[in-house]
């Protein structure tokens, strides 16, 4: 009888440096500073956030498959962002309910430190514990809880994630929005929506919100020595605080609704960590 074969971490990093090879022919670039994950409502901004140099469907790229939700766009974006940075913009993303493993979430990610990227931007739609915080709010990530049961990382490999996101990169947010609240997100494995009861428990470990993405991007993020900047879209209250059943096309809704006001912020923050990096080298 066989023995059960074990993940290797080596084959994903030869993957996401396959993947970020193609990336570099296609665009014709050598690297990128910035990567940046939109999730549900934050793609319809991608093109506000730089001069694009190279637009590749995902699942052209090795690793990479079509992302399959609704509200989701389907290509990798290279950008100039200013200052002479670019950005990796993915307009879709890898969900872990979707069956293909925590590997699979993490490609981006990997792929993203292979192209150079030190600082990552990632976004999603939640639903929302906190009722002042209604559809259309947009929270700034300062903690998480992984409710997943899964991890990227293989083996005996430790990080430190006491700051997953970046205070640096908060204060960076609250300059270009003072009014952004800070708060801490739950990743379910999805794709049900959680229960009232499950909103509850997570609301006494300490969640403001709940969702189905972003937790294990970070933590590979975090493994590739990145910062992390999280934003949060409250697309809806979650079950048990909303008295009305969860429905996708909410969700999809808000995001319209909300898209001009996020590729603002978006934009100027994307712009204030561009200027503050050149600041850094002066």
């Amino acid at each position: 009888m066989s023995e059960p074969q074990v993940p290797n971490a080596d084959n994903f990093a030869a993957l996401a440096a396959e993947a970020a090879e193609a990336i570099k022919r296609a665009a014709d670039v050598a690297d990128v500073q910035i990567a940046l994950i939109l999730g549900s409502g934050w793609s319809s901004g991608a093109d506000q956030l730089g001069s694009p140099l190279a637009r590749i469907a995902l699942e052209t790229l090795p690793g990479f498959s079509k992302p399959v939700v609704a509200g989701h766009g389907g290509d990798a974006i290279i950008a100039d962002v200013g200052e002479g940075q670019r950005a990796i913009i993915y307009t879709g993303r890898t969900h872990f309910y979707e069956g293909r493993g925590a590997d699979a979430v993490a490609h981006s990610v990997r792929t993203a430190a292979a192209l150079g990227a030190r600082t990552l931007i990632v976004t999603n739609g939640c639903g929302s514990l906190n009722r002042y915080w209604g559809p259309g709010t947009v929270v700034l990530l300062r903690d998480h809880i992984n409710l997943t049961g899964a991890t990227p990382l293989h083996g005996a490999t430790f990080i430190d994630l006491s700051e997953a996101y970046s205070r640096r990169l908060r204060d960076i947010a609250h300059r270009v929005d003072a009014d952004l609240p800070e708060g801490v997100y739950a990743q379910f494995h999805g794709p049900a929506y959680e229960t009232p009861a499950e909103v509850r428990m997570a609301g006494i470990m300490g969640a403001d919100l709940v969702g189905m993405s972003t937790t294990l991007e970070v933590v590979a993020a975090r493994a590739a020595h990145m910062e992390v900047l999280g934003l949060s879209l409250a697309t809806n209250l979650a079950a048990g605080v909303q008295d009305t059943p969860l429905d996708h096309a909410e969700v999809i809704a808000a995001g319209q609704a909300a898209a001009p006001r996020l590729a603002a912020l978006l934009s100027g923050i994307v712009t204030a960590i561009v200027a503050d990096a050149a600041e850094l080298e002066l």
